[in-house]
């Protein structure tokens, strides 16, 4: 995957959503909606999960691995799932070699962090980093966080903040 192409007088809405890092917020379902048909036909592999769904780590884990096509030996710990998203990073499995990227979109994500904040603070970090690694390979991979909660906020991952997206960056486009 070639990088983005800085002459272009309209950048792509991959790049948009990745300009201010790996990982975005997202409230509405109807924006979350737009913005996975958009990467869909951009040739992104979208994976969407529902982590309201998780109540730990654990659950989060099984989930992961059978989204990402994790391998059998997948250890189920965060040591293991940066493994495995390295490995997702360089094209071994979960991305289709034609694929433009990755884009994981977790939906629920509030509840999930309610529930486990260090596991949901981690997971972030995690593919923030991996994020950064597919780059060096010519790959892309995108998390989309969804909120039903428009004031949710996670510290910053990988010295990013974690923003909200473009169409609900202003605390009025989320009814706050």
């Amino acid at each position: 995957m070639p990088a983005f192409d800085p002459a272009e007088s309209t950048p792509p809405f991959d790049f948009v959503l990745m300009q201010n890092g790996a990982v975005g917020l997202y409230w509405d379902l109807a924006v979350l909606d737009g913005a996975c048909t958009r990467l869909s036909a951009l040739g992104y592999r979208v994976v969407r999960i529902e982590a309201d769904a998780w109540c730990d780590a654990a659950s989060m884990f099984d989930a992961l691995a059978v989204a990402l096509e994790f391998p059998d030996y997948f250890g189920r710990n965060f040591d293991a799932l940066n493994d495995c998203l390295s490995d997702v990073a360089a094209g071994d499995y979960g991305v289709p070699a034609d694929a433009t990227g990755l884009a994981l979109v977790l939906t629920g994500y509030d509840s999930f962090a309610a529930a486990d904040p260090v596991a949901a603070q981690t997971l972030a970090g995690c593919f923030a980093d991996q994020s950064r690694t597919a780059s060096l390979f010519g790959r892309r991979l995108v998390c989309l966080l969804q909120s039903d909660d428009p004031r949710f906020a996670l510290a910053p991952v990988c010295a990013q903040a974690v923003a909200w997206n473009p169409a609900e960056w202003l605390d009025s486009q989320r009814g706050v």
